[in-house]
């Protein structure tokens, strides 16, 4: 699979401070860096997967593909761009080069690229078209380079592939805009040796708010983390900081699924593997929906468009997130007047926040109705630019003249949605049971998702 063992880079920033000070051994005492917050803001991305595996029906490519093969006749980025957006999607990351070192722009390193490729007569450049088409509908875009090249014969010398690489870097860094992510798959790289503290100082020197996806096993050079798996599921408690070896860090979660079952790139039997709405629902409320950040992988076909029914399937799945938890939606917004700290969680601005008393270890946010209402879903945001504080928390609802507890849980985090049986009531509150720093919370939504699942 095009997305295990990820390699990484460090955030600049994250570097810079760790040379100088001494790191903080507290977990509260670690803080996001500006790109983080503004990163993990963004919830929801895709990854497209396209080159000549799509055309020989395979997954993992063996670098002997000939770049003939690679001929789609109808490439339309803007058509995976809208298809993306109307899911929800904020970004967009090409697979530049893949495995099979195959690359999609005409890279000065290698003649084993587009420009060798009858495609638009070899003057193709299909990220600089991708680029353009995410830019336009107002998305971010990024690009997956592969370490692991089966095809370049300088692989077999580290350090003459380490210049290979770094000139590819290059000319992406450089050519294409800034960089929302930088993905370096780690897949099939065992026992080879990478430069990887030449290839952080190289991105950083032209992309310094890039942020970089990895595994924990390359801790010191990751500004984001993966959890282990490709089902697009977080499992249990989220806590956007780490322990690696004794040294903390934040390192907020991206988990990673296809929109087809065990399918990165496009197969002749797509139609049968597309993964139903409520899997993707599923999934969005088991990633987005437990504070972290949700890749869903996307792939053109052999005409370089995506099939009629992934693009259905999208907006359907946008439909179905807007039906349960679009803003016309949140119940809360339709509360009684409080205190203008309390306004600050409930009116459907991410950029104001309730606040605890300060130096607070426990508080509570209530809503208030002018009658019953039915609710059977919260959702929660936690500011997160002090860093992560509560550590347990309960969304209790008041029936028969006391407060009963219909959901229980740790970390809130980015973004917290429960899921509980309906309860009808004219008042409902976060009841922060324990936070190790003074709780603050952006938002603080209602809904009743009856009939959605």
């Amino acid at each position: 699979m095009p997305i295990r063992r990820c390699v990484a880079l460090m955030l600049a920033t994250v570097a810079a401070g760790a040379s100088s000070t001494a790191l903080p051994q507290n977990f509260v005492d670690v803080k996001p860096s500006p790109q983080q917050v503004h990163w993990q803001d963004l919830q929801f991305g895709v990854i497209v997967h396209f080159g000549t595996n799509t055309f020989l029906d395979r997954e993992w490519g063996d670098g002997k593909a000939d770049p003939k093969v690679f001929d789609p006749d109808h490439v339309d980025p803007a058509q995976w761009v809208s298809a993306a957006k109307s899911a929800g999607a904020q970004y967009l990351v090409l697979v530049a080069k893949h495995h099979d070192g195959f690359a999609l722009w005409p890279t000065g390193q290698s003649d084993y690229s587009v420009k060798q490729s009858p495609w638009m007569n070899g003057k193709g450049d299909l990220v600089r078209m991708t680029e353009a088409a995410t830019r336009k509908e107002g998305m971010e875009f990024g690009i997956y380079l592969s370490p692991w090249d089966r095809h370049e014969p300088r692989y077999q010398d580290s350090a003459a592939y380490d210049s290979y690489y770094l000139a590819q870097m290059d000319e992406l860094v450089q050519g294409y805009g800034p960089l929302a992510e930088w993905w370096l798959d780690g897949a099939g790289s065992a026992g080879h040796v990478y430069d990887f503290k030449k290839y952080v100082e190289e991105l950083r020197t032209y992309q310094p708010n890039t942020l970089v996806f990895a595994d924990v096993s390359l801790f010191g050079y990751g500004d984001i983390r993966w959890v282990g798996q490709e089902d697009g599921h977080i499992r249990g408690e989220n806590w956007n900081v780490i322990d690696r070896h004794g040294d903390l860090r934040w390192r907020p979660v991206e988990v990673d699924t296809p929109l087809h079952t065990l399918q990165w790139f496009w197969h002749p039997n797509s139609d049968q593997t597309l993964k139903s709405v409520d899997e993707l629902v599923d999934i969005w409320e088991n990633s987005v929906g437990r504070g972290g950040q949700l890749m869903l992988g996307i792939a053109p076909d052999r005409h370089g468009r995506l099939p009629d029914a992934d693009v259905t399937r999208l907006k359907a799945f946008g439909d179905a997130l807007q039906a349960r938890y679009g803003a016309d939606k949140n119940l809360a917004r339709h509360h009684r007047h409080g205190s203008d700290n309390a306004e600050a969680a409930l009116d459907g601005d991410r950029d104001t926040f309730w606040s605890a008393p300060e130096g607070s270890h426990h508080a509570a946010l209530e809503v208030a109705f002018a009658q019953p209402i039915t609710i059977n879903r919260a959702l929660t945001m936690e500011w997160l630019n002090d860093g992560q504080c509560v550590q347990k928390y309960a969304i209790e609802a008041w029936t028969q003249g006391a407060w009963t507890s219909v959901a229980k849980a740790e970390a809130i985090g980015h973004m917290k949605i429960d899921r509980f049986a309906p309860v009808t009531t004219s008042r409902m509150r976060l009841n922060i049971l324990s936070s190790a720093c003074t709780a603050r919370i952006r938002e603080f939504q209602l809904f009743d998702a009856q009939g959605h699942g």
